[in-house]
């Protein structure tokens, strides 16, 4: 008996893929078919598929065609398949010419052609089409578009600055006059503008019917923050909160094994955000603050792992100007029950940009810079127990926070990455800085 292997994503399975398999059932006895799992798919930078791992391995079984499936998990998995399973021959399309030549050690190599002008790639690009109009004037705005044309479908449909900017924007996106046009122009928005006005921006674009990408904080006010994600809502609208680090998966693996036990109970989460301004002492009005440049980012582990129910926080910070109450240093300590955190952020300052979460049997350790992880470690008293996670990281999180929020406007669904009570607790603690409550200062 031949035994056959092939090996794909399937996600959307269409014809093409259909004449792969007759072709490679063709070559055998007996057809053995590798699904690639979602985590897989990831690490190999493929983050728009549409369907998740069963449906694409029921979608192949439907056709009849695999004699067995299996999934695709890691990296060289196809050598210790070949092997255990015994097989005679490994096929795949085309496109990936001499690419498996490695394998042919082990059995006969064939590549297929593939069926021309069909790909998935193509089918997810007209199923999914989002119209994403910018308002604001970070500098994260250009990296943000060119992670935003890796995401099928999504078409940057314009800039409305609101303020001078002082970087380059791609000639394709158009520079509109008014946030007006740039409602008009869009499906959804993505909200980069200073941390004072993000209220008034997303509240505007939800009363007009449009999805919301927010960067972090939604609003300076838990109460404001509330209000708008009952606004959307009501109003049939997506709203997310734009902290890339939680779209990771980096970080969704750390926070899982926190919540599972696999450090005892948590007892401490300790972050550190720093970035040194250039200038810092001009221009500040169009800055944003330590607190809200790093203030989300750093309270993202302490309430995804400990929650937001502490019972005592003390701020500590240093104002570089007092009208404006703008922070160049921040330290806030948490209080719990059965557990402390605490935070440090900067613009005018710099520190180790590491993340500790201490548990009664061992802790992990995340290098700097964390939020943009693709590696950390759990570790032990006895370090030979001690074990590293390494995870693909393409565009710093911003590929992954657009891929979510163009599945939720597709879907309909919150994707719950970030629950609202965490973005609320976030704006609640900035507000207690900005009033004086609880704050020190230095």
């Amino acid at each position: 008996m031949i035994k056959v292997i092939t090996y794909g994503t399937y996600d959307m399975l269409h014809y093409g893929h259909v004449r792969l398999l007759q072709r490679a059932k063709a070559l055998g006895d007996y057809l053995v078919v590798g699904v690639t799992s979602d985590d897989y798919d990831r690490t190999r930078g493929k983050i728009n598929n549409q369907q998740a791992l069963m449906e694409r391995i029921e979608a192949v079984k439907q056709t009849g065609l695999a004699d067995e499936i299996i999934v695709e998990e890691y990296e060289g998995q196809k050598i210790d398949d070949i092997k255990r399973l015994n097989i005679d021959v490994f096929t795949v399309g085309s496109d990936w010419e001499g690419k498996f030549d490695y394998l042919k050690e082990y059995c006969q190599v064939i590549y297929l052609p593939r069926t021309q002008g069909i790909s998935s790639t193509e089918i997810r690009s007209n199923h999914r089409r989002l119209r994403l109009g910018i308002v604001g004037n970070s500098g994260v705005i250009p990296k943000f578009i060119r992670e935003a044309k890796c995401v099928n479908g999504v078409e940057i449909t314009g800039l409305y600055p609101s303020q001078r900017i002082d970087f380059q924007i791609p000639e394709d996106i158009p520079l509109v006059s008014s946030y007006e046009e740039l409602l008009e122009l869009s499906d959804a928005l993505y909200v980069v503008s200073m941390p004072n006005c993000h209220y008034a921006h997303v509240k505007n674009a939800i009363m007009a019917g449009k999805h919301v990408l927010c960067e972090s904080p939604i609003s300076l006010e838990r109460k404001q923050t509330a209000e708008l994600f009952g606004l959307a809502k009501a109003h049939g609208c997506i709203l997310m909160d734009g902290i890339k680090t939680v779209y990771s998966t980096a970080y969704s693996r750390l926070s899982l094994l926190a919540k599972s036990g696999k450090i005892g109970k948590v007892v401490s989460v300790d972050t550190v955000c720093t970035s040194l301004m250039t200038k810092p002492a001009k221009d500040l009005e169009r800055k944003w603050s330590s607190i809200c440049a790093w203030g989300p980012t750093a309270m993202l582990p302490i309430f995804d792992i400990l929650g937001c129910h502490y019972t005592d926080k003390t701020i500590t910070t240093h104002f570089l100007d007092d009208a404006m109450r703008f922070d160049g240093f921040t330290k806030i300590d948490f209080l719990y029950c059965d557990a402390v955190a605490s935070l440090r952020v900067a613009k005018a300052a710099k520190s180790e940009g590491d993340l500790v979460i201490t548990g009664t049997e061992g802790y992990i350790y995340v290098p700097a810079p964390w939020w943009k992880t693709d590696y950390f470690e759990v570790r032990y008293e006895n370090a030979t127990e001690n074990k590293r996670f390494f995870y693909q990281l393409d565009g710093e999180g911003i590929r992954y926070e657009i891929v979510a929020f163009s599945k939720a406007i597709e879907s309909r669904k919150d994707p719950n990455y970030l629950p609202s009570a965490i973005s609320e607790e976030i704006s609640s603690v900035i507000e207690a800085l900005h009033s004086g409550v609880s704050t020190f200062r230095i």
